[in-house]
């Protein structure tokens, strides 16, 4: 039986006893829960899609080829799950290479070394910070990458600790918070204090500086583009639109499936829970929803509030999208009811979705100013999913459009349904064809074949 409520670890390292040792250290928090081992590359990858954990604590060098298969088991796992946290347990104390680690990376990673993770809880510390989207670096690393720096200068005490802050890796905005100040101010006062330790500086203290100013560089510009970019464009589309710029002045027309949830009564569930209890609870859905989009090849559009909102074709194509749609959508009501059970021995109120999906023609572009740019999908098929959503009462009810059926029999599927007929939506003046999945099977969690198992009208099934 885990621990209820807990950060969920997968924790991999090739050598059993330091496994084992760290395995030991974290059992020990209330709060953190190592759900499954790892021993090399192939483990890993493996538990994490069985368990979809938190965080991923990795040591760098694994079998086969003992090189940086803990990093790479660890990139392809956030690629699935964006989320997910990876502490990065390594002998290497050389500040140049946990830079370039946490600098080439995107936040959500900590660095520490193997012979410290014992002292002081830096390792639960470390897990608890990259389980929120934060980074660490071992404080032994942080000082070595402090001392050359401000040997023979004047600092005040607000300089030290800022200093000790860009040494940490700390984005610009979590730095302000910490002082009480705004993203303006705060980056104005680093870039004075890298001025002011340049002057006279000698060669050594020259090539430190210049070390903790490429890990500041590092952190800014993951912290502007990555917002921009990375969490704010689907996957993949952000190194789409690194290699051809011109994508961003481009309109594509696309057939595609669009897929709307709600969580039903949410008001009345916000009402009546704590906001911090709801904020865990949102997590851990949107998590989930995640999941289930993801893993059969859509996009979540964006999150407002309790509603997501997902595409399959966009912006990568797919035939098949319709019968990806609704896969995601039978997922997410299996997923969902999985939380549902965890939250009822808390004695929390659970979440009952209702699902619209409509499929046809949209415009998808890149929209938006310099400071803020979205991948987008417009056109009355968002809007029909939105209205079909609302038709699809009670909680774990799916609604489908005509057309999404239509696509079905078009790859020689048959979808089982209960046919609403005509149907009068709000903001439209004439009828659409509406239909609710009748059937109620759904796709194991963790299925990711994008295709749906479906009973035939023989009883048996294909």
């Amino acid at each position: 039986m885990g621990k209820q409520g807990a950060i969920t670890v997968v924790l991999a390292d090739d050598n059993v006893l330091v496994r084992e040792g760290v395995r030991t250290l974290l059992s020990l928090e209330p709060d953190i829960d190592v759900v499954d081992v790892a021993g090399d590359y192939d483990e890993l990858v493996a538990a994490a899609d069985r368990h979809q954990p938190h965080v991923i604590v990795t040591d760098i060098r694994m079998p086969p080829h003992f090189s940086d298969e803990g990093i790479k088991a660890a990139q392809v796992v956030r690629k699935l799950n964006p989320g997910t946290g990876v502490v990065v347990l390594s002998q290497y104390d050389d500040p140049g290479y946990a830079v370039a680690l946490l600098g080439d990376g995107a936040s959500g990673y900590a660095y520490l070394l193997k012979d410290r993770v014992a002292d002081g809880g830096r390792l639960s510390h470390a897990v608890r910070e990259v389980a929120t989207g934060g980074s660490m670096l071992d404080p032994e690393i942080v000082q070595s990458l402090i001392t050359p720096v401000r040997d023979d200068a004047d600092l005040t005490p607000t300089e030290e600790r800022l200093l000790r802050h860009v040494a940490e890796g700390r984005p610009i905005k979590a730095i302000a918070v910490a002082e009480r100040s705004t993203p303006e101010a705060i980056d104005a006062a680093i870039e004075t204090l890298f001025l002011a330790l340049a002057r006279g500086a000698s060669s050594g203290r020259t090539d430190a500086l210049e070390r903790l100013r490429s890990l500041q560089r590092a952190i800014v510009d993951r912290e502007e583009q990555g917002e921009a970019l990375s969490r704010l464009l689907p996957r993949g589309l952000a190194e789409r639109l690194r290699d051809d710029p011109t994508m961003r002045e481009r309109t594509e027309r696309l057939t595609v499936t669009v897929l709307m949830s709600d969580v039903r009564g949410y008001s009345a569930i916000a009402e009546h829970t704590d906001p911090t209890t709801l904020a865990r609870q949102l997590d851990e859905h949107r998590r989930e929803m995640n999941v289930a989009v993801h893993e059969r090849g859509g996009t979540v559009m964006q999150y407002v509030g309790d509603a997501v909102m997902a595409v399959f074709g966009a912006p990568f194509p797919a035939d098949d999208h319709a019968v990806r749609a609704v896969d995601a959508a039978r997922a997410m009501h299996a997923r969902q009811e999985l939380v549902n059970r965890r939250w009822a021995a808390e004695g929390l109120a659970d979440f009952g979705l209702g699902i619209g999906v409509s499929t046809g023609d949209v415009a998808a572009a890149l929209l938006g100013g310099d400071d803020r740019l979205e991948y987008t999908v417009v056109g009355d098929t968002v809007n029909l999913a939105q209205r079909l959503q609302d038709l699809a009462r009670p909680a774990g009810t799916t609604v489908v459009s005509g057309a999404t059926v239509d696509a079905f029999g078009a790859l020689g599927d048959e979808l089982r349904i209960d046919d609403l007929g005509d149907t009068i939506v709000k903001g439209r003046s004439s009828p659409v064809r509406a239909c609710r999945l009748s059937d109620a099977g759904s796709p194991p969690v963790g299925d990711t074949t994008g295709r749906i198992e479906r009973p035939d009208t023989t009883g048996g099934s294909t």
